[in-house]
């Protein structure tokens, strides 16, 4: 997305909050990049540069500010700006496999092949759309990360430099002795300086988010959706945390996510057999908690158009599109939840986990009810699930999904589009439109899919309007809600369930 220089120079004279993490500056006479809300004096106009992201100004040369921690901008990921691009689904996918580790042990080339370009199409796409290559996008996100251990945490160095995604102590000090001038532990200052030292195997820091943020809507999804032995929510605290059970590579962990509405942040709090984990554990978060949605922009696109969506976003905003942890954890529930009430399946998602779940090595003694971890793809490829108590009909359809994501791992993943995508998936036995709709919702992440025949939904417009629509006429009325019909369906969702508390039939929640 081009940048307009002297919009964004005024943003920064004014030290404008809203401008927060859409946009980096660059002083050339101190060769440093900032946040726009940066406290330093405004350089002259002459002597700035903007960029879209922290990974092309780190590129250009530019070091993080110390005094602005770019580290801590709301969604500081490299892809602010590329989501209108021509080429936004493959940038998108690309970035976010760069976020879950893809570029820590393989290469570029590797990457390319998954996303199915050629290596240099893929490095012309991110010259022209991200303004960094997918290298500096990877060696930025771990920088920044380390910057924020060093700041908030009192981990060892070492501990920072693999749980920010570093290979070794030697290369975590060589690139910020490159970049600062200095080794990583004369950066040591901040509230980590002051911490007692974790507990081995402990780490605990912020994620932040552009405000606003509707904490108790998103706690209130997963309290009803929480299967037990997997993850609860814990309401002992004030303001209520989520916490589960996790297994990524083999190493085995628990998670706490609570709500620090004074920092607009989400606080995580990671217990693992190995800190190597964390880098993959906050890009499952950001995307589980949609850290990365921009409500003012959502809120402005969906109410100038739609009376109706400017009440619902009054009413609730900072209301959040709920993703998952897991890809084929969600699309397993969402196969268990068809036709059946969100209670129902519950039940039978807390017999498959107890039935076919790796039992954890070392349960938490804080923690007594998590017990086991969510099957794997493998795990139930192996058994017969129709002693689960369902149809048979739907025990195939697991089924089927489990081969298919045996088969396939790419079918979890952001396609080159959301008709693509939707395609691959109703094209598995058993799995009609609103169940393709609902994995791209929450998995894929796609704002604009929307299950146009959902019950709930139409139920939503009746209590708001007084008129039941049909699957079609939802389906033209919804036309004027995107590119963001997954938030739409959310707000109407959500009114459903705030106006009235009898349970609820409709397969839309799962």
């Amino acid at each position: 997305m081009p940048l307009d220089p002297d919009s964004c120079y005024r943003a920064l004279a004014s030290r404008d909050a809203r401008f927060d993490g859409r946009f980096f500056i660059a002083v050339h006479s101190t060769g440093i990049y900032c946040r726009p809300i940066c406290p330093a004096p405004t350089a002259k106009r002459e002597n700035v540069s903007f960029y879209p992201n922290a990974a092309a100004a780190q590129e250009t040369g530019y070091r993080p500010c110390l005094r602005c921690r770019p580290e801590a901008a709301p969604e500081s990921s490299a892809w602010r700006g590329v989501a209108n691009s021509g080429h936004s689904h493959a940038v998108t996918r690309a970035l976010e496999l760069i976020e879950l580790g893809a570029l820590d042990e393989a290469g570029v080339a590797e990457l390319a092949d998954r996303l199915g370009l050629g290596e240099r199409q893929l490095r012309r796409l991110f010259a022209e759309h991200v303004g960094a290559s997918p290298l500096s996008v990877a060696q930025t996100r771990r920088v920044l990360l380390a910057q924020q251990l060093l700041r908030e945490t009192a981990l060892p160095l070492t501990e920072i430099a693999f749980a920010a995604g570093f290979g070794s102590i030697r290369r975590f000090n060589e690139v910020f002795q490159a970049l600062f001038q200095r080794p990583p532990s004369a950066l040591r200052h901040g509230p980590g300086a002051r911490m007692p030292a974790p507990r081995a195997g402990e780490v605990s820091l912020l994620l932040r988010y552009r405000p606003p943020y509707d904490w108790p809507a998103m706690l209130g999804f997963l309290r009803a959706r929480a299967i037990p032995g997997l993850e609860q929510v814990d309401d002992a605290i004030e303001g209520g945390r989520y916490v589960r059970v996790l297994e990524i590579g083999g190493q085995q962990g628990r998670v706490c996510v609570s709500h620090a509405p004074a920092q607009q942040a989400l606080r995580v709090q990671l217990r693992a057999s190995h800190l190597s984990l964390l880098p993959q554990v906050i890009a499952r978060l950001r995307r589980m908690f949609d850290l990365g949605a921009d409500p003012e922009t959502i809120a402005s696109q969906l109410g100038e158009r739609d009376a109706l969506m400017a009440r619902l976003l009054q009413e609730r905003p900072g209301l959040r599109v709920p993703g998952c942890w897991d890809g084929f954890e969600l699309a397993i529930r969402a196969v268990l939840g068809q036709q059946i009430t969100v209670s129902a399946a519950i039940q039978l998602g807390g017999k498959l986990v107890q039935q076919h779940g790796a039992p954890l090595h070392a349960p938490d003694p804080e923690l007594p009810g998590l017990s086991h971890l969510f099957p794997s793809p493998a795990a139930l490829a192996a058994v017969d699930l129709g002693p689960l108590g369902m149809p048979r009909s739907r025990a195939a359809t697991l089924s089927a999904v489990t081969q298919a994501c045996l088969a396939t791992p790419a079918l979890l993943e952001r396609q080159d589009s959301l008709e693509h995508a939707l395609a691959q998936w109703r094209a598995l036995p058993g799995i009609g439109d609103w169940t393709a709709q609902y994995i791209a919702i929450r998995q894929l992440r796609e704002p604009d899919a929307f299950p146009a025949a959902d019950v709930g939904l139409m139920q939503a417009i009746e209590k708001l309007e007084g008129s039941r629509p049909s699957a079609r006429e939802l389906a033209e009325r919804a036309q004027v809600w995107r590119p963001w019909r997954a938030y739409a369906a959310q707000h109407l969702w959500t009114a459903l369930s705030s106006a009235s508390a009898r349970p609820s039939t409709r397969k839309t929640t799962n």
